[in-house]
């Protein structure tokens, strides 16, 4: 829904074909986005506007039916943000996306389009503990139900299912235990049930994994970690492969029924291959509100254009750092599937050939005041509640991000009292190892 001039010739036009003759970090800084046609600006502008005159009340009312694109209101849509979700659907290769306020709220776009009271899905029950949350409590609101299962073995997914399930939901790199799911026979999984596969792919990025390439349908992102890449602004995303036949079954009629609310008009039929991206904006941002302000698309766009130089540093100093660790005496365990130890390797190699990430977890031989020690200790390592930033960031899970789960939950979730979580910065590899060799020590 961007009003972006066609210049066939550059890669920021949205043109499919185009897209496919660049490479990924000339998408990364061209995707969606051509010198203002107005000033001759090169950066995208931040669009501070609220709304947009209409040509006449025609051209209003062919907007609020859907049937043109463009700018209508920001809570909808904003030139800024669609040169966001023009870069991201590049990227991952996706049909559309709608960029949100936050990883949480991509994930609400998401499931309020594909459920409605009463109805189920499956998870990994290895998550950012906030998901576990959101989808343990506050999803029951909705009248959600969420089944976890352990998904190092893609079966238990199978086993999970119930007729009333309509997803099935993973980390492809999950977030804080490294671990990697074997996408492609999830979704073989989930495609035999008539239902998508949803993947967060916020931790891996589309620099290290493409997961419509093994058989996802839709990706979200918590735009806030590595594509942002500085911490300083918070962003969500959904994105859509647009080969999901959403008319195979009566399983999601917000997208195969007529829409009332849009007199009628049924969202997968009239829009075809991106059609939920459609729904997602039209009804979800529409009724539910989430936006994505201009001020901090602009920073993730900036953040995206270095997105592979970043990654490429990230993984060299998470595998130095993690190999230093592997042998500390304090350290029990080091769980980074870049180790040729770690049960994941295989898998790594498969999905990430690149690298799997620059995050990471250790357990501590000391425990739970291991940790809080640790943590406290540290002087170059941050001590907050984020990942994917150019510095190096740590944290005591149980004590913070899973602190509302259940020890047993915590430990499912590869967040037990002992761990802690890493993600390696852009900093001297020496100077992170250093300083949590000192940390170590105090602990």
């Amino acid at each position: 829904m961007s009003e972006t001039p066609e210049q066939p010739d550059d890669p920021s036009t949205g043109d499919d074909e185009a897209f496919q003759e660049y490479g990924f970090d000339t998408l990364a800084i061209h995707a969606g986005a051509a010198p203002d046609p107005t000033t001759g600006a090169r950066t995208t502008p931040i669009y501070a506007t609220a709304s947009y005159v209409f040509d006449d009340v025609d051209h209003a009312a062919s907007l609020y039916n859907l049937q043109t694109f463009g700018f209508v209101y920001s809570r909808l849509t904003n030139p800024t943000v669609s040169v966001l979700e023009e870069r991201l659907a590049a990227l991952e290769g996706g049909r559309g996306a709608v960029a949100c306020g936050s990883g949480h709220a991509s994930q609400l776009l998401t499931f309020s389009t594909l459920l409605t009271a009463g109805d189920e899905f499956v998870a990994a029950r290895n998550l950012y503990g906030g998901s576990i949350t959101q989808f343990s409590y506050v999803f029951k609101n909705f009248g959600w139900k969420c089944h976890f299962v352990d998904p190092t073995d893609p079966e238990n997914f199978r086993k999970a299912l119930t007729p009333k399930c309509k997803a099935i939901f993973c980390e492809n790199l999950a977030n804080p235990g490294g671990i990697i799911v074997d996408i492609e026979k999830v979704a073989d999984i989930a495609h035999e049930a008539g239902i998508p596969l949803i993947v967060d792919n916020t931790i891996a990025t589309p620099y290290l994994c493409n997961p419509f390439d093994w058989g996802a349908d839709l990706i979200t992102h918590s735009l806030t970690k590595y594509l942002c890449g500085h911490g300083n602004s918070l962003g969500g995303a959904v994105i859509e492969s647009g080969k999901f036949d959403w008319a195979q079954n009566d399983k999601f009629p917000a997208l195969s029924e007529p829409n009332e609310s849009y007199h009628g008009m049924t969202f997968y039929e009239t829009f075809g291959d991106f059609g939920f991206t459609m729904h997602a904006r039209a009804v979800g941002l529409r009724d539910l509100g989430p936006t994505l302000s201009p001020f901090n698309a602009f920073l993730i766009i900036t953040g995206i254009e270095t997105l592979g130089l970043r990654m490429d540093r990230h993984i060299q100093n998470a595998q130095t750092v993690a190999e230093f660790l592997e042998t500390h005496p304090k350290v029990d365990w080091v769980s980074y599937a870049g180790l040729k130890s770690s049960e994941f390797h295989d898998l790594a190699q498969k999905y990430m050939p690149k690298g799997p990430g620059g995050l990471f977890t250790i357990g501590l031989k000391g425990g739970y005041e291991a940790g809080i020690k640790m943590v406290e200790a540290c002087e170059l390592c941050s001590h907050l509640a984020n990942v994917g930033d150019t510095r190096t960031l740590i944290l005591h899970p149980a004590s913070t991000t899973h602190r509302q789960l259940t020890e047993q939950q915590q430990r499912d979730s590869g967040s037990g009292p002992e761990v802690v979580r890493l993600s390696i910065g852009l900093e001297t590899a020496a100077d992170i190892i250093r300083d949590l060799d000192q940390a170590l020590a105090a602990a």
